[in-house]
């Protein structure tokens, strides 16, 4: 086996990208970047019934905004259908599979009877040890031959050693009759031939691994460690699902999580570095092991993730956010800013990170910077204008308006003019806050004035004063 780490990520094109498979992904990606190795794509194409080029597409694109890069071209395994089947011909060739012509019928009434007479519906095919000289012209499937005594040892990083007696495998079918190779077959052959050393995956596939043993062992392969991960759960314990909400990668990208939170938080859902809970990316490649992971499934807490969200936003560049907070526009099919909006949200954003959430709250806080005149106050906001804030606007006006435009000056201005009115500056703040921005909540009033500047700020303030 190669010294360097190779993982693969290998989702089946049927749908959108399963945020139990964005943290399966994930965790290869960590695993491969903190060793230096490389991270592979597979599309397992196989079911062409059921595999489709949008679905191929949706798992790209959630890829793509988790930041979860892959080295080399996305394999194809349906395009590796012929080197599949030659694998099958040559243990065929080695003695170490056979041609099997037992038809479904017959296998489902040696079931039936096995049923009957109490005994294990594990089908033995009566073509394992045949004469080829008896064989008939008839379709036939390719089986291995399956260990008959003793015992498969899978030892697995997460699980600890699982042990499967033997005699509970069956002459797994390699070649279907049409000669198309099987799923368990092309799995096997694209993990050695992509040269993967770490087979990170659900826990839904461990039984598969037994299986897959075989063709390793009957073609002299090394085996890959295995990392069988257990299954994500919903708040109440059961298996995720619609009915605990959003399932695609992407749904979450259309809601406002920033990537960073959610890559934080899926890294979390499952493993664990002490007690830390928020880490940086570069932090996880360092830290990421397969002893971190634990071997009970892993509850997908909203509250949680919104959380490390808030904490991402927080830290991060203000470029990038606003880039991110333009691409999270487009995936809700949200207008697009402006160029001017666009400028304005990047220059308020160091008022606008603390305590954002997700980029809805943030972009909510922003609606000063964004709005353009005249402003038009919600309900709550309406509430704090009447005719004894407008006069104490249009006094205000005036004494602001050959201030120095710094915070400290401008701290300095209202405070002064409130207390020779009397008033506590709370009783100012809330009219400020409405003819600044239209709304009941928003970032200080000194912060949305030194963003807008003195030329918006006073043409609001003289607005709201009529």
């Amino acid at each position: 086996m190669s010294d360097q780490v190779v993982t693969r990520f290998a989702p089946s094109p049927t749908g959108f990208l399963h945020i139990g498979g964005a943290r399966t992904a994930l965790f290869n990606w960590l695993y491969a970047r903190g060793r230096g190795g490389k991270f592979l794509l597979r599309i397992e194409d196989t079911d062409r019934e059921r595999s489709t080029p949008e679905a191929t597409a949706a798992i790209l694109q959630g890829m793509a905004w988790l930041g979860l890069d892959h080295d080399g071209e996305v394999i194809s395994q349906f395009e590796s259908a012929q080197r599949h089947a030659e694998v099958a011909h040559q243990l065929l060739a080695e003695g170490k599979a056979y041609k099997c012509y037992s038809t479904q019928d017959e296998i489902a009434a040696f079931r039936e009877q096995a049923r009957t007479d109490g005994k294990s519906t594990l089908f033995r095919s009566p073509w394992r040890e045949a004469d080829t000289a008896t064989h008939p012209d008839l379709p036939f499937v390719i089986r291995i031959k399956a260990p008959l005594e003793g015992t498969t040892v899978i030892r697995d990083q997460v699980q600890g050693d699982v042990s499967i007696r033997n005699d509970q495998l069956d002459d797994m079918v390699l070649l279907r009759s049409d000669g198309t190779p099987v799923y368990m077959l092309a799995v096997v052959v694209d993990d050695h031939d992509m040269g993967v050393t770490h087979v990170i995956r659900g826990d839904d596939h461990l039984n598969n691994a037994a299986r897959q043993m075989m063709i390793y062992e009957a073609m002299g392969w090394d085996v890959p460690v295995w990392a069988h991960i257990p299954l994500i759960h919903g708040p109440d314990g059961k298996k995720l699902s619609k009915r605990h909400g959003a399932l695609g990668a992407q749904e979450y990208q259309a809601m406002g999580y920033p990537a960073a939170g959610m890559r934080n938080y899926l890294a979390r859902l499952g493993w664990s570095h002490g007690d830390d809970e928020f880490f940086t990316d570069d932090q996880a490649k360092e830290w990421f092991d397969l002893a971190g992971i634990g071997k009970s499934p892993a509850r997908f807490d909203l509250k949680k993730l919104e959380n490390l969200c808030g904490q991402h936003i927080a830290v991060s560049d203000d470029a990038a956010l606003r880039q991110e907070i333009e691409e999270y526009l487009a995936a809700a099919d949200l207008p697009a800013l402006t160029n001017t909006q666009s400028g304005d949200l990047e220059r308020a954003m160091y008022c606008l990170k603390d305590r954002a959430r997700t980029f809805p709250e943030l972009l909510e806080k922003a609606h000063f910077a964004l709005a353009s005149r005249p402003i038009d106050p919600d309900e709550k906001a309406a509430k704090a204008l009447n005719s004894v804030s407008d006069g104490i606007l249009s006094e205000l006006t005036p004494h602001v308006q050959n201030a120095s435009w710094t915070r400290s000056e401008l701290e300095e201005a209202l405070n002064s003019f409130a207390d020779a009115k009397g008033l506590k500056f709370g009783k100012l703040a809330g009219p400020l806050r409405a003819a600044l921005a239209g709304r009941a909540v928003t970032p200080s009033v000194f912060d949305m004035m030194l963003v807008l500047g003195r030329d918006e700020s006073l043409a609001r303030l003289s607005d709201a004063a009529v």
